[in-house]
């Protein structure tokens, strides 16, 4: 086995490549990524230039901080602190939350909630439907950038929707291998693919080819299925397929949720990779933040259920980056909230059935509640109710601003 693998990795010094970058090889198959991971090296060496990796002051794992962002930032690719992400969240973060979370500030970027890719192309409409923001140029009304993620194991398929995707000029379009939700794993989409490095190379491999060098090419990953076994090689296969950046959410997929997130691993996935890795998971302060950043080795944080629970996170972290206090007490920010709520309560009235309005709206307000008492009380007279009028008095009597639904 030794002898093995030390030809395998003489095979990669002939090609010119760094021994580190391949797979520890299990199958002749595998030792393709060494092969593809140079042509492809070579291919974005332009991206590079002029946005990810090219000239300037370097970060742990490649990442320049003194060229313009790939996504076109506002705040450019924060040499300061680095960036901060809004995650994609199923049945959570859609469009009307993205819209009042990136109101707030902070956020360089956004993804939307996945897109299911199995066996046919869709139409312009199904993207902008996860989408909307694809309508006023792939960016929240606030300015955010946008980038639309798909998920689905098909290569050839996959490509073919993001070629299709590619019309709408999205601001990025992410790779999905993280979801461990049952229903999509059982399709053979999100995290199950992490037991097989080599699928994963060939499903970005093909997008890679559908996406021009213009629009950046992302993935998101777990650490694995149920354990860290073929972490790395997961990662040495979406960077040898293409893409430009990864997001890792450092938790299995059996782990779920559950706390810990292992951000230390986020580190080594940095130190085999040339693309920036960006740190994911258990980010709920800016304590949290601060650690997240010093274990994974990454200024670049993608932050979920801690944006929606705490709307104001993404602007206290760049609060203190500026060396500016943040307040302890979080009535201010309730005050602040208050107008916020109501604008997201009108955005859900409109766009869906008035059956399922004040189920959307408990879900937020069950994630304030850990950061704001005046949550917890509101969310408590609100659980019970099921008409949108009933809910608006509730709401009023609690100091927020309802318009009153239409009759």
């Amino acid at each position: 086995m030794a002898a093995q693998v030390s030809s395998r990795l003489g095979f990669a010094a002939a090609a010119g490549m760094v021994p580190g970058w391949i797979p520890m090889a299990r199958t002749k198959r595998e030792v393709v990524w060494a092969t593809h991971e140079t042509r492809f090296s070579r291919r974005r060496e332009g991206v590079e230039e002029s946005g990810v990796g090219g000239a300037g002051r370097l970060f742990p794992h490649g990442r320049c901080l003194e060229t313009s962002c790939p996504f076109d930032c506002k705040d450019g690719c924060g040499c300061k602190m680095g960036k901060l992400l809004l995650a994609p969240m199923e049945g959570l973060v859609d469009d009307v939350l993205r819209d009042v979370l990136t109101r707030v500030g902070g956020y360089d970027l956004a993804v939307s909630e996945f897109l299911r890719v199995a066996g046919n192309l869709l139409p312009a409409r199904a993207f902008r439907r996860v989408c909307p923001e694809l309508a006023r140029g792939s960016r929240t009304l606030a300015g955010t950038p946008v980038a639309v993620q798909l998920l689905g194991s098909d290569p050839a398929c996959l490509a073919e929707n993001a070629a299709q995707l590619v019309a709408l000029s999205p601001a990025g379009i992410d790779l999905n291998f993280g979801c461990p939700a049952p229903t999509v794993n059982r399709h053979g989409g999100g995290a199950t693919l992490l037991a097989d490095p080599e699928q994963l190379y060939r499903i970005a491999a093909a997008v890679r080819r559908a996406i021009p060098a213009a629009i950046p090419f992302t993935a998101k990953m777990r650490l694995g299925v149920s354990d860290t076994a073929r972490t790395l090689d997961c990662a040495r296969a979406l960077e040898a397929g293409g893409i430009v950046s990864l997001v890792v959410h450092a938790r299995t997929r059996e782990e779920g949720y559950r706390p810990p997130a292992h951000w230390e691993w986020v580190a080594r996935i940095g130190e085999v990779v040339r693309r920036p890795v960006t740190a994911n998971g258990e980010v709920w302060t800016t304590e949290d933040h601060a650690r997240c950043c010093a274990m994974s080795s990454s200024p670049d944080v993608m932050i979920g259920r801690g944006a929606v629970a705490d709307p104001f996170l993404a602007e206290r972290i760049r609060k203190l980056a500026r060396g500016e206090a943040v307040a302890v007490d979080r009535s201010r920010d309730w005050c602040r909230l208050l107008p916020l709520l109501a604008s997201y309560w009108q955005q859900v009235r409109a766009k869906v059935s008035a059956r399922q309005a004040p189920g959307r709206l408990k879900l937020w307000l069950a994630a304030l509640r850990r950061n704001f008492v005046e949550a917890d009380a509101l969310f408590v007279a609100v659980r019970p109710l099921r008409g949108v009028e009933e809910v608006d008095r509730v709401l009023a009597l609690h100091g927020v601003p309802v318009t009153p639904a239409a009759v």
